[in-house]
């Protein structure tokens, strides 16, 4: 059982993974390949090799081909490029997503609203459902792009994406995924879901900060966010980042053995959850009734502050979350949990607990024992 001098006990893994070793590893072996891969000389010839490795790998984790795939930022920039390359010269001007999304695709859709797109926000319940009959309101042949994530940051809620992904082509429309928070945790398939582009962070992953990729389906057409040079063929201008490419192709190759240690996140979760609802009342689950990601719990607990119990938490040597990372520092209720018909001061009142490959039984029940102790001593405060 952990001791207050032993190592902390992590369980933010939704916001970042640590780095895998074969991503350290390959990553330092980018350090030597310090010529330009857009060069033609030889020099860059180890550069441009170790780059088309770590596309052929990602490729084949997420079954596409190695040319469908342009490297980013991260996530929020590939957000960023599907939604605003895509409506940059397009006659349609309507959008469709979910009043959950990442604010990297709520912010682009304010964006473009100003811009003249009717944008559609699909309600989502407090039990975790998509409300499908506003989407086929909303869908029609005006829609020229429906963007839905995958799997929620904050609740873990899953959504049909076989099902929209049909519907939406029946009507004309294209159909981009936010999956940042399913690569490595579910099997992602984009030409099986027939998707036409979606995101990915190499962060989220087991891989290195400020790396993403996004992959767009041949014969989709992007207008680029950065120009300049001819890389990614002429679809993201500027030098790859080779470091965090190399990083994320390690992991992509090591997916499968990823999957199968994610697989037992779910009887850790399911434990946890089971045994504060069973010790301690007035505790929800958010979005319990919906599909969910195996390793994301949101409780909601009446009478304790979210930001109180993330601090009280945290001196006891445990990292949970309240809300997503992207809008840490901010005092305002989470907009994912609000929108989802918690009041402002539920939200409040909501924190997010999320497992990875490092996350132990031993560790879940003595964040179990601790985190019911700081509720009841909240509580009588």
């Amino acid at each position: 059982m952990k001791s207050s001098g032993s190592k902390r006990i992590y369980l933010d893994y939704n916001a970042t993974t640590s780095p895998r070793p074969s991503a350290v590893k390959e990553a330092k072996k980018a350090f030597s390949f310090w010529g330009n891969p857009s060069s033609v000389h030889q020099d860059a010839s180890p550069a441009k090799a170790l780059l088309w490795e770590a596309r052929q790998n990602l490729s084949q984790f997420i079954h596409c081909h190695p040319l469908e795939i342009i490297w980013t930022s991260g996530a929020s920039e590939s957000n960023n490029q599907a939604l605003k390359g895509l409506f940059q010269n397009s006659k349609k001007k309507e959008l469709i997503i979910s009043s959950v999304e990442h604010p990297s695709i709520l912010s682009v859709a304010a964006f473009l609203s100003q811009k003249g797109v009717i944008v559609h926000k699909i309600p989502v319940s407090r039990q975790g459902f998509l409300d499908e009959n506003f989407f086929e309101q909303k869908l029609s042949e005006k829609t020229l792009l429906v963007s839905i994530m995958a799997g929620n940051n904050e609740t873990g809620c899953l959504f049909p994406l076989e099902k929209l992904i049909q519907k939406s082509h029946q009507k004309g429309a294209l159909f981009h995924s936010d999956m940042a928070q399913v690569l490595g945790k579910k099997q992602v398939n984009v030409k099986e879901l027939d998707l036409d582009m979606a995101s990915f962070s190499a962060h989220k992953c087991y891989g290195l900060k400020g790396c993403g990729a996004l992959y767009c389906k041949r014969g989709v057409e992007l207008d680029s966010l950065i120009h300049g040079g001819p890389q990614e063929r002429q679809r993201r201008a500027g030098t790859e980042n080779l470091f965090g490419i190399a990083g994320f192709g390690a992991v992509a190759k090591e997916g499968k053995y990823i999957l199968k240690q994610n697989q037992k996140l779910k009887i850790l979760r399911d434990n946890m959850e089971k045994e504060i609802l069973s010790f301690l009342p007035g505790v929800e689950v958010i979005g319990r009734q919906a599909p969910r990601l195996d390793n994301t719990s949101c409780l909601y607990v009446v009478g304790v502050e979210g930001e109180s119990l993330l601090m009280n938490l945290d001196l006891k040597g445990i990292s949970v979350s309240v809300g997503s990372a992207c809008g840490s520092g901010k005092m305002e209720s989470s907009s994912v949990l609000t929108s989802m018909g918690l009041t402002e001061q539920e939200a409040r009142r909501s924190v997010r607990i999320s497992l990875g490959l490092g996350t132990t039984e031993e560790q879940m029940k003595y964040f179990v024992k601790v985190f019911i102790e700081i509720v009841n001593r909240l509580r009588e405060l």
